[in-house]
Formats: structure tokens, C-alpha cells, sequence
């Protein structure tokens, strides 16, 4: 894959990940300031701030990934496997420009 459009596809996705961490921060504090009687914070709550957490939690191992592909650009590694060397296909860095492995690769790594 051509750098300038590697780069490209890495900037959508950093904007798109810090659009989202800045509306789920605005979400949690609208959300703390909200005033509420002491006793009537229910489980419907409870399971959103659960929620809200795991979405910080994947928003930022998403934004790390797209840190590391950076670096990978930098290096002049980006869109090849970083365990096998091999050259990940353009169709699949169009659609995931993070990804780090094959899809059989990746697959594998999940079994």
C-alpha cells in the first residue's frame, strides 16, 4: 500500500476513535453532574457505567493500535505481518488500517 494513503486511512481512524473518547468523557460527565436523590441510583445505571468503562477501555486499545501502526509506517514495516513477515493485503488494510497480521494469521491467533 501506498504511505500517502496508509497515512490517510491512519488519520480517519485516529479521528474517528478521539471523536468518540471525547463524546463517551462528555457523556460521563453530563452524566456526574446530573443531580439525583441519594438511593436512586438503580441497576439500569449501574449496567451503563459498566458499559461506558468497557467502551473507554476498547476505544483505547483501538487508539493504541493505530499508534502502533504508525510507528510501523515510520519503520517501513506497515502492512506486513509482524509475526511472519509476510505482506498483509491492501483489500484488508483498506478495511482494517490497523491490522497487524493475515487473516489467517489473525484467525489462527484466535484458536
Amino acid at each position: 500500500m501506498d504511505a500517502d494513503r496508509a497515512r490517510e486511512l491512519l488519520a480517519a481512524e485516529r479521528q474517528r476513535i478521539e471523536q468518540a473518547i471525547a463524546v463517551l468523557s462528555q457523556d460521563e460527565h453530563e452524566a456526574d453532574t446530573e443531580e439525583s436523590e441519594p438511593g436512586e441510583l438503580g441497576s439500569q445505571e449501574l449496567l451503563q457505567t459498566e458499559l461506558d468503562s468497557g467502551l473507554a477501555e476498547d476505544l483505547a486499545e483501538q487508539l493504541a493500535a493505530v499508534e502502533r501502526a504508525e510507528a510501523r509506517l515510520d519503520a517501513g514495516t506497515y502492512g506486513v505481518s509482524v509475526d511472519s513477515g509476510k505482506p498483509i493485503p491492501d483489500e484488508r488494510l483498506e478495511a482494517l488500517p490497523t491490522a497487524e497480521r493475515t487473516v489467517e494469521e489473525q484467525e489462527a491467533l484466535r484458536r
